[in-house]
């Protein structure tokens, strides 16, 4: 096989490697794919200033995130069926965060559970949650992911009312799987796959084992999970998290500057400007297109994180220097996830590792601590710029930074 340079081959790979169904979850957006689409065309319309002879022998991805000390400004975002992408997905997921010295978030929606995980890691892992109907089964969650002892709650808020994904639908991806004869082909063409995931840990929803009617199957379990999305929740519920967990409080979700001043104001440690991978309100801006404003408005008041289209070491450097503190994957990782388990997830960090540390030097940049807005290009007067599917034109006069 070809040499994987990038993220995209690692995609590549995981297309041949996974059933269609489980691709398409992580791999496409809701409805018509608008935002999923703008989170990454708007990344890369960002331009980087090459600068020269400045010296950059010595270079450091290092920072911090919620003020632990990480190799570069990334974490592994939560992502649901994870098990499913490959057996043991979070456990192999969390494995390799721990190696590389980032983060790692455990979903909700994850195939193995809180206690699988922690037993199979050194050190503390995040847990997102989704706020239920039943919320003391919500509680029970929280007090989990306390005994666990993990280090952060990213509380999840833009998934009230859950958006059409219309592939998964045409796909019969659901719980239980429904099996049409497209499927169940496909299936077949995949079974190493097939016999990874049946020898794992688990193949259902780990954190679920205990909820209503989940020792009934998983046709129950599915009814249930169905009938757990709140549309009633509201900022109370926040403050009512707050109240029962002591940690780190990460608000996962927030796409709009209101929405940023009251979520510093309820005291969230951390926001992450994020529209849920372009999978949930499809017509919303991308990420980075709102990034600098609720920067600007919370910025010195909470630690601003980000989501949405990171494929790249030049991405996180782009989103950076527009404010963010870090950035989450997910796609990226379940990508490389799905085509080698663990390895495949290392072989995800180290690539976007390495161009960050490479896009670093070739804009004159030290120390990603250091990364300012004035990283970014802004066309002059007189540069050629080329409109999106225009021609080429000179600017007028001088364009002002976002």
């Amino acid at each position: 096989m070809p040499p994987v340079t990038n993220i995209e081959d690692l995609r590549l790979r995981a297309r041949r490697r996974i059933p269609r169904a489980i691709f398409d979850y992580a791999d496409r957006g809701s409805y018509d794919e608008a935002t999923y689409r703008a989170n990454r065309a708007d990344l890369a319309a960002l331009k980087l200033r090459q600068r020269v002879m400045i010296d950059v022998s010595e270079r450091s991805t290092a920072t911090t995130m919620l003020g632990e000390r990480v190799t570069m400004p990334v974490g592994i975002a939560p992502t649901g069926l994870t098990g499913l992408f490959h057996a043991d997905g979070e456990i192999l997921g969390a494995r390799a965060a721990q190696s590389f010295g980032i983060p790692f978030c455990l979903s909700t929606m994850s195939i193995c559970s809180i206690e699988d995980v922690a037993e199979a890691v050194d050190k503390p892992f995040w847990f997102q949650l989704y706020v239920m109907r039943d919320r003391g089964f919500s509680r029970t969650l929280v007090e989990r992911a306390i005994a666990a002892k993990c280090s952060a709650l990213v509380l999840t808020l833009d998934l009230q009312i859950q958006g059409q994904r219309h592939n998964d639908i045409k796909n019969g991806l659901a719980v239980p799987p429904k099996l049409t004869l497209k499927n169940a082909l496909d299936i077949a063409t995949k079974p190493d796959w097939a016999l990874r995931v049946l020898r794992g840990k688990r193949r259902s929803f780990g954190n679920l084992a205990d909820a209503p009617g989940a020792k009934e199957g998983l046709a129950t379990l599915s009814h249930w999970i169905a009938g757990q999305f709140d549309p009633s929740l509201s900022w109370k519920d926040v403050e009512w998290i707050r109240s029962i967990w002591p940690g780190k409080l990460i608000l996962k979700g927030v796409l709009d500057v209101d929405d940023a001043l009251i979520a510093a104001g309820l005291g969230a440690d951390a926001m992450v400007v994020s529209n849920h991978g372009g999978r949930q309100l499809d017509g919303a801006p991308s990420s980075i297109s709102v990034l600098p404003s609720i920067v600007e408005a919370v910025g010195d008041r909470t630690e601003v994180m980000f989501d949405g289209g990171v494929r790249s070491g030049q991405d996180v450097l782009k989103a950076v220097a527009l404010g963010a503190k870090s950035c989450l994957i997910g796609k990226a990782w379940l990508y490389g996830l799905a085509a080698g388990g663990e390895q495949g997830v290392t072989q995800a960090l180290e690539l976007i590792r390495k161009e960050l540390d490479v896009s670093m030097a070739l804009t004159g940049t030290k120390d990603i601590r250091d990364v300012t807005p004035g990283l970014l290009h802004q066309p002059r007067h007189g540069d050629v710029v080329r409109p999106a599917g225009g021609r080429p034109t000179a600017t007028a006069e001088p364009q002002a930074a976002e």
